[in-house]
């Protein structure tokens, strides 16, 4: 482990995924006792994005993409459980994760002097996707 991230020998995300959800699920609580209290929701949403969200999030540019369909929905069946208590709509981790990765892959095509800025070209912005997530501002190359 380091900076809280867990890395397996065979370099899948199962530990680390099932780490974050752990602690996400153990938070659940205090925002059952929370919601019990009659809070308004936008303060329930808010002790959520910053308890909850920040755990999900950690580094989510590292380990979400080459993380299993398996352990993906584990964590977003978080996310659902918190939307019921809240009784708002929260922004599902794949959004979170483009929307992190657009401004770093941006910042790559920028800088010729990058490693990488040859791995990404610019496109047209096609607008927002059915899942609610950009679609079109970069493509990568292979």
């Amino acid at each position: 482990m380091y900076l809280d991230v867990h890395i397996s020998q065979d370099l899948s995300w199962s530990c680390h995924t099932n780490s974050l959800a752990k602690k996400a699920r153990q938070r659940l609580y205090h925002l059952r006792c929370l919601r019990d209290f009659r809070l308004p929701s936008k303060v329930l949403r808010n002790f959520y994005t910053c308890t909850m969200e920040s755990i999900l999030t950690g580094n989510i540019t590292v380990w979400f993409g080459n993380s299993t369909k398996q352990d993906k929905q584990a964590l977003q069946r978080v996310v659902r459980s918190a939307e019921r208590i809240t009784h708002t709509e929260l922004p599902d981790l794949q959004t979170i994760y483009y929307k992190r990765c657009q401004p770093k892959a941006r910042r790559i095509v920028k800088d010729p002097t990058h490693p990488n800025s040859r791995l990404f070209s610019l496109l047209r912005a096609k607008g927002i996707g059915s899942s609610g997530h950009v679609v079109g501002l970069l493509e990568v190359r292979s």
